[in-house]
C-alpha cells in the first residue's frame, strides 16, 4: 500500500455483511478502503479475544477503523489492541450508559435469552433484531444485508451488546448518529455528529450524507 493513502476498514454491524457498504465511494487516491466481516464465534469466546483476533485482519499501520452498531463497539474494542489514526462509530454506542432502557433492563433481567432467535432465518425478525426495522416492503434487500443466519452468533452478539462494559472513551474516537435512530435513540446519545432523519440503516439510505461528509471527517 502507499503510504499516502489513508486506510479504511469498515465493520458491518449485526449478522449484516460488507454489502452495507456499496453506496459508499471513497476517492481510491487518498483511501484504500478494506471490508471487514464478522466470522463465527468460536463456544464462549469474550468479546475482547474476538476483537483482538478480528485485529488478526488489519494488515495497515495506524488504520482508520469504521464501524457500524454492533461493528462500531466492535472497532473500539479493536482499537485497544491496535494503534490507529481514528475511530468512527455509526449508528452505535460509546458507553453503556448510551444504551436504550430496554437493553439496561435486558442486561439485569436477563430476558433477552428469551428472544426467540431459533427463528433467525425469517429475515423480517433478524431485521427487527439487527437494524430495528419492520421491512416487509424491502425483504429481498434485507435478504442480500443480513446474510449471517447462525443462531449462536445471533445470541452471542445480543448478549455482548446487552452486557456491553466500555472501558475509557478512546481519545480518536467520532460519533455518527441519525436523529431518528430506532435502535439506540439519540436522546441518549453524547458529543455525535448528528444526521438530520438519519435512521439506524442510514449507512445504507443515507449514503449520499457518507459520500459528502466522510472524506473530510476522515482526513481532518
Amino acid at each position: 500500500m502507499t503510504n499516502d493513502k489513508t486506510a479504511v476498514y469498515l465493520m458491518p454491524g449485526m449478522a449484516a455483511n460488507p454489502s452495507i457498504f456499496n453506496g459508499i465511494k471513497l476517492d481510491d487516491t487518498l483511501f484504500e478502503v478494506h471490508r471487514l466481516q464478522w466470522f463465527q464465534p468460536e463456544q464462549g469466546i469474550s468479546f475482547e479475544d474476538y476483537a483482538k483476533k478480528m485485529c488478526q485482519q488489519i494488515k495497515a499501520s495506524k488504520p482508520v477503523l469504521l464501524g457500524v452498531s454492533f461493528g462500531g463497539m466492535l472497532v473500539q474494542e479493536m482499537a485497544r489492541h491496535i494503534a490507529t489514526k481514528k475511530v468512527i462509530v455509526v449508528s452505535s454506542v460509546k458507553s453503556a450508559k448510551e444504551l436504550p432502557k430496554r437493553m439496561i433492563f435486558a442486561k439485569y433481567t436477563k430476558v433477552h435469552k428469551l428472544l426467540p432467535t431459533g427463528l433467525i432465518n425469517n429475515v423480517e425478525l433478524l431485521a427487527k433484531y439487527a437494524f430495528g426495522e419492520t421491512v416487509t416492503k424491502r425483504l429481498a434487500l434485507y435478504e442480500m444485508y443480513l446474510s449471517i443466519r447462525d443462531k449462536y452468533y445471533i445470541d452471542w452478539s445480543i448478549d455482548n451488546i446487552v452486557n456491553w462494559k466500555e472501558k475509557e472513551k478512546l481519545p480518536n474516537l467520532i460519533h455518527i448518529h441519525g436523529e431518528k435512530d430506532a435502535v439506540f435513540p439519540i436522546k441518549k446519545i453524547e458529543n455525535c455528529i448528528r444526521v438530520r432523519n438519519g435512521t439506524h440503516t442510514m449507512i445504507i439510505h443515507r449514503a449520499k450524507w457518507f459520500n459528502e461528509h466522510l472524506p473530510s471527517i476522515l482526513l481532518e
